[in-house]
């Protein structure tokens, strides 16, 4: 391992600032970020230690509910108010990882999370997330985990977050302190970043630029679930994720929300699906109409072939979970 320095944040504002220094990292959980250091992806110069800061409070915050960047995943899936009032999230965050995992994850550092690209992780292979200008080894290697929407030429990577499509199909926001010491919110869909031309650049955080806290607003009118489809029952990144959430009103589809996982460098947002479903018949047949339109720009590379209809099938049937609908997907 690289040698390296370590401090302990006083406050957001310091950690911020420390974290400006070249080569300087923020760690916490340190799930992610070790094991990287490990293999030399990661090779930070200085260690920003923000374990002590106050930032692991659940609490409500009018209708809706402020959740500390600090809190540990297990602490969140469990919490009364996140079970009452977004399953969804609940359901994700004990979809991911092991329990020990999800003891020591925080809530900020499952947001930053990298890839798990074979290649990202191997550091003989040509990788743009990891080296820019060097290429990418998946385009034509084992790519059956990778993206099928939103990808570039430069990078078919997905983003491994359950936590994160949960967050994103409830509208969530992230609180952020700058170094110097001002603070910004910004949806959740504006943190992350599609590959395009600078796949190494991964979210629209500034350097140094902290995340104290993840707000919800209110829960949706509506049934929310989540299900995700993976290679084994245990510890593994999801194939197809969906979070998914349902308001029926008088046999029709009054109000969807959609955000997928597995199938590209963010959490997907499936606009087109949620249009496609308001007003329509709450019906087997409207579910998968959405689910094609959610594909529609699908594209594949050869090894994650499958991923397209697999994406059609399990959305339509989280559809219909979610809706209270019978019938085979």
């Amino acid at each position: 391992m690289i040698p390296f320095t370590y401090e302990r944040a006083a406050d957001a504002a310091n950690a911020a600032k420390a974290a400006l220094q070249p080569g300087a990292k923020f760690i916490a959980g340190g799930t992610n970020l070790l094991d990287l250091m490990k293999l030399e992806i990661e090779r930070p110069t200085h260690l920003v230690d923000i374990t002590r800061l106050p930032l692991r409070q659940i609490e409500a915050a009018g209708d809706g509910v402020r959740i500390g960047s600090q809190v540990p995943n297990s602490d969140l899936a469990a919490h009364p108010l996140i079970r009452e009032r977004y399953p969804a999230l609940s359901k994700a965050l004990l979809a991911g990882a092991s329990g020990q995992l999800r003891n020591k994850a925080s809530t900020g550092g499952n947001l930053l999370q990298r890839t798990r690209c074979y290649y990202f992780y191997d550091t003989s292979q040509a990788c743009n997330k990891r080296e820019p200008g060097s290429g990418c080894a998946a385009l034509q290697g084992f790519n059956r985990i990778h993206a099928i929407l939103g990808a570039s030429e430069l990078c078919i990577a997905v983003h491994p977050s359950d936590m994160a499509v949960a967050l994103t199909a409830l509208d969530a926001s992230i609180e952020t302190v700058l170094p110097d010491g001002s603070k910004r919110t910004l949806p959740i869909d504006e943190l992350y970043r599609l590959p395009g031309d600078t796949p190494h650049i991964e979210t629209s955080l500034r350097p140094g630029e902290l995340i104290t806290a993840v707000v919800l607003p209110p829960p949706p009118a509506g049934t929310q679930t989540y299900r995700k489809v993976r290679d084994r029952a245990s510890y593994a990144f999801a194939l197809i994720s969906v979070a998914a959430i349902v308001r029926v009103a008088a046999g029709r589809v009054a109000d969807a929300r959609i955000a997928m996982g597995g199938v590209a460098h963010k959490p997907w947002r499936a606009l087109d699906a949620e249009q496609s479903l308001r007003g329509q018949p709450a019906s087997m047949e409207s579910f998968a109409s959405a689910a094609q339109a959610a594909v529609q720009s699908a594209r594949s590379y050869g090894g994650n072939d499958f991923k397209i209809p697999l994406a059609r099938r399990v959305l339509t049937r989280t559809l219909a979970d979610a809706a209270g609908i019978e019938g085979a997907a």
